[in-house]
């Protein structure tokens, strides 16, 4: 800190207040106001009746100039200063008693004050700190107890008293209130710090100061004093710091230490609370010098980025010195010429004696214990001392004084910067002077790269490297430090680090083909772009070393790829730069050039290809010229294959024809959708070309022209593919008629028209066309479900039809496999019966209305009911039968039957909708009689039957199956009849269709029934004239077992075709004959399904339907 006495007048004043633009002054009776800068006096006040003590500006207090009279208030003693806070609001006044009494504007009192030495220790001078970064208002308070106190607002204490040696006077706060300066009977003003350190004296006077004010926002004291003197003092606070490599420290408040990494921008603060004179940084040591001591601090790790320091030692002595440098073992005092080594336990170990001022002191480093140190005098001398060598040495001797010194990295060169601001550079070793440079204030070497310096001066930053011409940029401030593309700048008290491209450099070096050199020089730090500048001169240079790890920088694969092949063909022998060069040149975009070394060493195919790759087939036509026919053909492939990247297709698939590739041409052709163009191409190939007519033809599959692929396929002569074609696009007529040529193809149309059939909903083709492909399993399979389906959906009449299906599929198959097929053929036709027949009741169930009559329903019922003598198919309601059976039955009488169907239903879970009819009709049926209007009479043995019969649809008697009409499901008058062995069925059609003439004329009928077992009956031909099939019905009576009626050769040769109805079964089914008993009743029987009916319910039913109400066989279909 250094003070400068800025004026001085003499006057009678006792008190003062410094104010900015107007020096306040209290004069005994009178108050002042003189002008700052000139000293003039402004304003005389004069109003007051006693002594002035004490003055103090506000900003809207009690009284200002204009106010013609001011408000008074009485207070219990002598107010002997006074201050307001910084937004004027409250005012503090300091009195004799010893209390500091805190009011409002309007005088009333808010806070008392009360110190402890009461009224022997008055308070002299108050100060509120004007800074606007403290959270409260702080007030200082200085009092003759020797005391200096500091309060809130609300009249706490902030910490404890600090004790003075003299009686204060005037306490000011200095600046922003980062300082307090303070004076009194010592005779002399003080600084101290806010929290009240003592720092220094301001400045000494005769007599007792009496007050002082600072000047707002500047650095201007004035002391007003006992004997009238004013001074006015400016005060200037010098910079204590030290750098070394990226830690800076400096001081801060005076009696802080801030350390900074100037590289991660990190900082700690060490609090000394004394004031630090001097401060010196090493590797990880740290001094600071005190007014009666030295800190020595150390780091607590060897990490490179660690912040934290402790106390090592502490050397409690006071010193003198200009410079302070510290090492690893030891402290460096300078002070004029001398030069003295101390350890850290204050021992003295050296001392040098120079023979001029020292003007410039650093370390350089070294062993620890053994550093190096680097110091310029005043007389020009440049000398290194050791720390364990008592002896200097002397490096070089200039004309004039030393400002700035700095040794190279390797300790080869020295720049030293003199008094003339003129730089110079020696050597080391031969004491030669390499270059020098104008207009510098200060130097230093790159601490990573040997040959680079930069030097600061007239508001430029300086890059020489090597003896290149120096590269200059603008910048503010002081240049200190340079490591890597850093350099360090003191810009008045802030240090910041400097990120400098140092591009300049690098292609300095580059321009002289110095790659390895302008590598160094780019690791230090430049753009991307300067690193592939450097990459490609240096690939250029045929340095691939180099090159591969500037490459490397920018992540540039590409050219890595290219380092690493060329490398390779070295490592096998290649030796050949100019064609290394050449794919250089090629890589770069230099085709022309890369084309003339490439042909220099004989590669010309290298060339060429190169030419194609980039699409410039003319220069690649050029190149190759018109004698290599080969050559001109690859290159016309090549153009084609460029024209179809390049989207321009039509050009690429005429080059494709005219250099004889069709695939390609084709595949444009097609992807475009050129169908015309196309055909042309298929009309022109040979039919031997099988591979491009293959895929013309797939193109037009997939260009939907049924026709033009029809066309390839018939050309080459694959049918399969034509097939093929035909079923995909579903053109089923061209299938069949191929099929029909060649049967071969049969399942390869039949299964995708099936499976097309039944995709849209066509099931019942689906499963004939299943059945014309052979696939028996699929069709039976479809029929299955179609069944089930309908059978879910209560569909019975379709279900009753698709189990007729599923029987003739089971019977088509008995052929291979006999006895499984042939059960299953017997069981769907007993279920596809039992559904057919079902619909009827269900029907009768749940619609309002019935199309049958009651004698109909009546006979179903029963039928159903004689056949459900096991278990009950899904879907089948035994309830629903059994209560259309006891309201038909009583409807016709058959009480006793209906009685029965009643008590049936009682065992059985009854719907609620049924649940009150059936309990009524139960009760009702009572009141009938217990007997049936009429029973059922058997055909062959003239047995009435009953009208349920527990043994299904057989006589009681004979055991005769009953035949019944399919549509009344009335018994019908027919009788089966068996063959005797060796008569087969050909021979019994010819016997029978001899036919002996017969009285009465006869109509055609048909009929069906099981196997049963058999007892052979005579053979003989009587000549009574009873029938001879009426003596063959007999039977023995009282029998268990079924006795079937079976005829001889003379029975069948009695019988007339007319009463003989055929069930004409497929093998491996017999023949069925059955003999009608009563010619007079017409029955018809269906060609296809084998059923018998009434001849008029038939005819009825095939008009209504147009077909077979059974079978569903069209009338106009073919037997």
């Amino acid at each position: 800190m250094r003070v400068i006495i800025s004026e001085t007048e003499k006057t009678e004043e006792k008190s003062d207040f410094f104010n900015g633009t107007q020096l306040i002054v209290a004069a005994g009776l009178r108050v002042l106001v003189f002008d700052t800068i000139d000293g003039t006096i402004q304003q005389p006040l004069k109003g007051h009746k006693d002594i002035v003590y004490c003055v103090a500006y506000a900003k809207d207090g009690l009284w200002s100039p204009e106010q013609k009279s001011v408000n008074k208030h009485k207070v219990s003693s002598k107010i002997t200063c006074c201050g307001w806070t910084n937004d004027g609001q409250y005012l503090a006044l300091g009195m004799m008693n010893g209390v500091v009494s805190i009011r409002n504007k309007n005088g009333e009192e808010k806070v008392k004050i009360e110190r402890p030495g009461g009224s022997s220790s008055p308070i002299w001078s108050i100060a509120w700190n004007p800074s606007k970064d403290e959270h409260n208002d702080i007030l200082a308070v200085a009092d003759w107890g020797q005391k200096l106190s500091f309060y809130q607002l609300s009249g706490k204490q902030i910490g404890k008293d600090r004790t003075l040696t003299y009686d204060p006077c005037c306490v000011s706060y200095f600046s922003k209130g980062e300082y307090i300066v303070m004076g009194g009977s010592d005779k002399q003003a003080s600084l101290y710090t806010k929290d009240g350190v003592r720092l220094g004296t301001i400045g000494e006077q005769n007599s007792l100061v009496w007050t002082c004010g600072v000047k707002p926002d500047s650095n201007f004291v004035v002391l007003g004093c006992q004997d009238g003197t004013i001074t006015c003092y400016q005060l200037i606070f010098s910079t204590v710091h030290g750098l070394y490599k990226d830690r800076y420290a400096y001081r801060d408040s005076m009696t802080d230490v801030i350390v900074q990494h100037l590289i991660t921008e990190q900082k700690v603060r060490i609090k000394c609370r004394e004031l630090v004179k001097k401060i010196a940084i090493y590797r990880n040591r740290l001094a600071i010098q005190l007014p009666e001591k030295i800190l020595i601090y150390e780091l607590y790790s060897d990490d490179s980025s660690d912040m934290h320091y402790r106390i090592k030692e502490k050397i409690c002595r006071k010193f003198e010195c200009n410079l302070l440098v510290v090492c690893s073992q030891h402290i460096i005092l300078c002070q004029e010429k001398r030069l003295q080594c101390l350890s850290f336990t204050s021992v003295r170990e050296k001392e040098w004696v120079m023979e001029s001022l020292i003007r410039y002191i650093k370390v350089i480093g070294g062993p620890p214990g053994r550093e190096g140190l680097l110091v310029g005098l005043k007389n020009g001398a440049i000398l290194k001392i050791f720390v364990d060598n008592p002896f200097p040495i002397t490096l070089l001797k200039l004309s004039t004084s030393v400002r700035c010194l700095d040794m190279s990295a390797s300790r080869n060169k020295l720049a030293v910067v003199d008094e003339h601001n003129t730089l110079l550079v020696y050597d080391i070793n031969n004491k030669e002077l390499l270059f020098q440079e104008p207009n510098a204030n200060s130097v230093a070497w790159n601490t990573q790269c040997e040959d680079m310096l930069c030097f600061s001066g007239n508001g430029y930053l300086n890059i020489k490297a090597s003896n290149f011409p120096v590269h200059q940029q603008k910048m503010q401030g002081f240049m200190v430090g340079y490591n890597g593309s850093k350099i360090f700048c003191l810009h008045v008290y802030s240090m910041s680090a400097v990120e400098v491209p140092q591009s300049a450099p690098m292609y300095q070096y580059l321009e002289r083909k110095m790659f390895k050199e302008a590598y160094q020089i780019a690791c230090l730090g430049v753009t991307d772009s300067d690193w592939r500048d450097l990459a490609t001169e240096a690939l250029e240079g045929l340095d691939f070393d180099t090159a591969k790890k500037a490459f490397i920088r920018i992540r540039d694969l590409r050219y890595l790829e290219l380092i690493n092949s060329i490398e390779e063909r070295k490592k096998r022998g290649e030796n050949d730069n100019e064609l290394f060069l050449a794919d250089v040149y090629a890589y770069q975009g230099k085709f022309h050039e890369a084309a003339k070394l490439y042909k220099r060493t004989g590669q010309e195919s290298r060339a060429l290809s190169m030419y194609t790759d980039l699409r410039m087939f003319e220069y690649a036509k050029e190149f190759v010229g018109a004698t290599d026919p080969k050559s001109t053909r690859i290159l016309m492939t090549k153009q084609a294959d460029w024209a179809k990247s390049s989207k321009e297709p039509r050009a690429a698939a005429e080059m494709y024809l005219s250099a004889g590739e069709h695939l390609k041409a084709i595949d444009i052709i097609g992807e475009h959708g050129w169908a015309d163009m196309l055909i042309d191409i298929a009309r022109k190939l040979d039919k031997a070309e099988r591979e491009p007519l293959a895929k013309c033809a797939f193109y037009f599959k997939k260009l939907k022209h049924h026709g033009y692929a029809s066309e390839t396929f018939s050309k080459m002569g694959d049918l399969q593919a034509l097939v093929q074609l035909h079923v995909e696009t579903r053109h089923w007529d061209e299938a069949f008629s191929l099929v029909e040529k060649h049967p071969q193809f049969k399942n390869d149309v039949y299964v995708p028209y099936a499976q097309w059939l039944a995709e849209n909903d066509r099931f019942e083709e689906a499963q004939k066309s299943f059945h014309k492909a052979g696939q028996q399993k699929e069709a039976v399979k479809v029929l299955e479900q179609l069944t089930h389906n309908a059978v879910v959906e209560n569909r019975f009449n379709d279900a009753g039809y698709y189990y007729w299906m599923v029987s003739m599929q089971c019977l088509d198959i008995a052929r291979d496999q006999t006895v499984e097929m042939l059960k299953k053929f017997d069981r769907f036709q007993h279920l596809a019966e039992l559904y057919h027949v079902y619909r009827s009741i269900q029907r009768y169930t749940d619609e309002p209305f019935s199309s049958h009559m009651p004698e109909t329903l009546f006979n179903i019922c029963r039928f159903l009911l004689n056949n459900l003598t096991k278990e009950v198919p899904p879907g089948i309601s035994k309830v629903n039968t059994l209560y259309a059976l006891a309201k038909q039955s009583r409807k016709l009488g058959a009480y006793k039957l209906a009685r029965y169907s009643y008590e049936k239903l009682q065992e059985l879970s009854i719907p609620s909708r049924f649940q009150e009819s059936i309990e009524l009709g139960s009760l009702t049926i009572r009141s009938k009689p217990f007997h049936d209007s009429e029973g059922m009479m058997c055909y062959r043995c003239s047995t009435n039957n009953p009208l349920l019969n527990n043994q299904g649809s057989v006589c009681i008697n004979c055991r005769q199956p009953f035949i019944y009409s399919a549509s009344s499901y009335e018994v019908l008058p027919l009788v089966q009849f068996y063959l005797e062995e060796g008569i087969s069925d050909e021979e019994a059609v010819s016997l029978i269709d001899l036919e002996v003439p017969h009285t009465d004329q006869r109509e055609a009928q048909h009929t069906i029934t099981d196997d049963h077992q058999t007892l052979r009956m005579d053979d003989g031909f009587d000549e009574i004239e009873e029938d001879p099939f009426t003596a063959k019905m007999s039977f023995e009576q009282g029998g268990s077992n079924f006795v079937p009626v079976k005829v001889s050769r003379s029975v069948l040769r009695s019988m007339s075709r007319r009463d003989v109805l055929i069930k004409r079964w497929p093998r491996p089914l017999k023949w069925e004959y059955f003999r009608s008993l009563l010619p007079d009743v017409s029955i018809t029987m269906c060609p296809t399904c084998f059923k018998m009916f009434h001849s008029e319910d038939y005819e009825l039913l095939v008009l209504q339907h147009n077909c077979c109400p059974y079978c569903r066989r069209p009338i106009d279909e073919p037997n």
